[in-house]
């Protein structure tokens, strides 16, 4: 199983930024939330906190949790925790030369996504309007 992090950034303008899979990547050129592999032995806060220093220049400065979900892809099972940003420091830049955008929710597709991120979609379109 991966245990991955997921972080929902949004802005201001209640849009959520979505970063582009790199084509080498599993799932490669679907739209994702920015996260990624929690290590060995860290916490889910202190992984979310790594990742989106690491993947966009920018420090969380507070998060809440929204919920878990998980999928099996066949050839990997990826549980995915999902934090609510609500506040942080910078601005969002692709750290690994990923395209960015910042949509509005009810604009997201869930065909432009791998489909493990579906119900996290669901539940923003339930809730987050």
């Amino acid at each position: 199983m991966v245990r991955v992090v997921v972080g929902l950034v949004c802005n201001s303008h209640k849009q959520i930024l979505i970063a582009l899979r790199g084509e080498q990547q599993h799932q490669g050129g679907l739209w994702e939330f920015p996260g990624g592999k929690l290590e060995p032995g860290e916490n889910e806060s202190d992984g979310l906190i790594r990742e989106l220093q690491e993947e966009l220049d920018i420090t969380v400065t507070d998060s809440k949790f929204y919920l878990t979900t998980s999928f099996d892809y066949r050839d990997k099972f990826v549980e995915l925790s999902v934090y609510r940003v609500k506040a942080f420091l910078g601005e969002p830049v692709g750290n690994e030369g990923q395209e960015l955008r910042w949509v509005c929710i009810n604009d997201l597709n869930c065909e432009d996504f791998p489909a493990g991120n579906v119900p996290i979609i669901l539940a923003l379109k339930k809730t987050m309007n």
